[in-house]
């Protein structure tokens, strides 16, 4: 008896009113956000579907040239997770396409051609950023079903109906919604043992149309990459991208960071955190099966849990440290995701909340003492050397330290002449540059600065009003940063 099983009601939403065709041949999974083959209700859903038709599984993954901000270092990370793809539905048995467009349009048509002779349409539903309205573009255009699977987080995003303004306010929520939840779990493997019709042929002149991505060249060669249209100056990192790789990292840390997260998470000269942060971006790993594991590492059960209380620490009856990360991984990461499907614009200083917009433009015409450009700001150009040092480490990286970042945001802020042109350069820092840009989570993050998902403080400044207020000094003797220092000083040469 097959173990597949469809995901759960509340996560499955039909993006148009159409019916499956009956003649179809195959069954088509879209793949675009939950790009991975393990965890990833989307692809078991899409799967349970053409098992209950009789029917194979076509699964397409396209990567266009022109999203926002597209660089060689986005291209060459999801590529990376694309040859993870590509070997683990070969040896499923399935039919894969991958596809990157070689100039700007070449794709359209691409999902038409290939939903031309499927049953119904299997997606990912992610909030934010430029994908629901390209799904809700497909879905009107679309004469079969396009259906969209949450794979985000432990709560559906359709089970809460209000934004929520802070962390604590979410916890009490999570700690309600999250107890019937945590036995649901989407299946580790779903390829596994698959039993699977022979891969369809594609429809006439599609492959011609639309070849097949030379994923091999395009990592290993850095020629094959170059010759895309892509806009230059973001250049590929070290850090590989896909599945392999993310639960390679997983895996380790498990082993030998879990159990220190909590004392060195906020140390830059430590490795302490987790480092998943651009895999769970691009769907390279689950968020999901990251808690699962981290409750069978601790031997966690239903009772341990505590009363719903809205406290950071305490409520999963876990160690502090594994408490920490769950924290970041529940609460932050699914708040961040929540209110991005709630609240549509919420990457938009107009969204922030009223208090803290009031505060800040009663302190707009505050004077500068110090005033940058946002080609000194890019260029790591100030006469801070631990603001400096987290510029480099975005520019050359594609990642920052979690909290340098939120003492990068801070300085900005101080250094703009105004707090909507502040938040402006930092998304467009963030998102060009940070391999977990472009993200809810991303954008949580920058807004945090500017008071999204916290309180008024005392006392007030100038510039800041009752916004939070940062300083390098105070980090500096706060935290261990001489290591971090020496590694991206000014010394060391931006990679662009």
């Amino acid at each position: 008896m097959s173990a597949l099983a469809p995901a759960p009601a509340l996560r499955l939403r039909a993006l148009n009113a159409a019916v499956p065709r009956s003649t179809g041949r195959y069954v088509l999974y879209w793949m675009v956000a939950n790009r991975r083959t393990q965890a990833n209700y989307a692809l078991q859903h899409a799967l349970y579907e053409a098992e209950q038709r009789g029917l194979p599984l076509v699964v397409l993954e396209a990567l266009r040239l022109d999203y926002p901000h597209a660089s060689p270092r986005f291209h060459r990370f999801v590529c990376d997770g694309m040859i993870d793809q590509r070997d683990a539905f070969a040896a499923a048995g399935l039919r894969y396409h991958p596809y990157v467009e070689p100039s700007v349009g070449a794709g359209r048509g691409l999902l038409a051609a290939w939903a031309a002779e499927a049953a119904l349409v299997i997606t990912d539903d992610w909030p934010g950023g430029f994908g629901p309205a390209m799904q809700r573009r497909a879905a009107a255009r679309l004469d079969l079903p396009l259906i969209a699977v949450d794979s985000v987080g432990l709560v559906p995003l359709a089970a809460t109906d209000r934004e929520y303004t802070t962390a604590h306010s979410f916890r009490r929520a999570l700690h309600k919604l999250l107890p019937p939840l945590l036995g649901e779990w989407p299946l580790p493997a779903p390829l596994a043992g698959l039993r699977s019709p022979p891969p369809p042929v594609p429809p006439a002149g599609l492959l011609a149309a639309w070849p097949e991505a030379e994923l091999d060249a395009l990592v290993a060669d850095p020629a094959a990459l170059a010759a895309l249209p892509l806009p230059r100056g973001v250049a590929p990192v070290a850090l590989r991208g896909g599945s392999k790789a993310a639960l390679a990292r997983w895996t380790s840390f498990l082993a030998d960071g879990v159990e220190r997260y909590d004392t060195d998470r906020s140390e830059p000269d430590r490795a302490g955190g987790t480092g998943l942060s651009p895999y769970l971006h691009f769907g390279q790993i689950s968020g999901q099966q990251m808690v699962a594991d981290l409750m069978a590492q601790g031997g966690w059960t239903p009772a341990r849990l505590g009363a719903p209380t809205g406290s950071r620490a305490g409520w999963w009856g876990l160690s502090a440290p594994v408490e920490s990360l769950l924290d970041e991984l529940v609460t932050w990461r699914e708040l961040a995701q929540h209110s991005a499907a709630r609240q549509p614009g919420w990457d938009r200083y107009e969204t922030l909340p009223d208090w803290a917009r009031l505060t800040l433009a009663e302190h707009a015409g505050d004077p500068r003492p110090t005033r940058y450009s946002p080609a000194q700001l890019e260029a790591a150009a100030t006469h801070d050397p631990l603001w400096n040092a987290a510029q480099r480490q975005l520019v050359r990286e594609g990642r920052m330290h979690n909290y340098m970042r939120m003492l990068w945001g801070k300085k900005v802020l101080e250094w703009c002449a105004s707090p909507d042109e502040a938040f402006a350069l930092l998304l467009h820092l963030n998102d060009k540059y940070a391999l977990d840009g472009r993200d809810p989570s991303s954008v949580a993050g920058v807004s945090w600065v500017f008071g999204r998902f916290d309180r008024a403080w005392g006392p007030e400044r100038p510039i800041f009003g009752k916004i939070r207020y940062m300083s390098s000094d105070n980090t500096a003797r706060k935290l261990e940063v001489k290591a971090y220092l020496r590694r991206y000083g000014q010394q060391a040469p931006l990679l662009r």
